[in-house]
């Protein structure tokens, strides 16, 4: 963790975007959000943050990759109406065992996590404990 820096979580249904899609493309806009609330988040992003990549709306929604945000909220070309921002955001790694929303559930010092607080809010913070409890889990090497 790197002082000053926010974190993020955002999802996407893998069926249309998964963590698969942006290790090809690489780097890759985070378009199509239509929520009021996530926009605001997007717009909060600096570049250099980081962002768990989560796939949702699947049998067993879970946190698959990491990715890292490199250019600031900008005017998203797919809305057809102005004030819809993206960002772009950059492949940094697929996790090799995925965590279930069912096991982060479980995690009793994550229960004020907005993942579990706010379930349909598609961009959220996380907080940097929440980040280290998450990344202890998900990539025990990492330090």
């Amino acid at each position: 963790m790197i002082k000053g820096m926010a974190y993020w979580l955002m999802k996407s249904e893998p069926d249309v975007f998964s963590i698969e899609h942006l290790r090809h493309k690489k780097v890759a806009g985070w378009d199509g959000v239509r929520n009021y609330q996530a926009r605001n988040n997007l717009r909060a992003m600096r570049k250099g943050d980081f962002a768990f990549f989560y796939h949702s709306s699947t049998k067993s929604p879970a946190i698959a990759g990491l990715m890292e945000i490199v250019r600031e909220a900008y005017p998203d070309p797919t809305a057809k109406d102005p004030g819809w921002d993206q960002v772009d955001v950059r492949f940094v790694k697929a996790f090799v065992r995925e965590l279930s929303l069912h096991e982060i559930k479980r995690i009793s010092a994550l229960q004020k996590m907005v993942l579990l607080n706010n379930s349909r809010l598609s961009v959220q913070p996380v907080t940097p404990g929440e980040w280290k409890i998450l990344m202890d889990r998900l990539d025990p090497q990492n330090d």
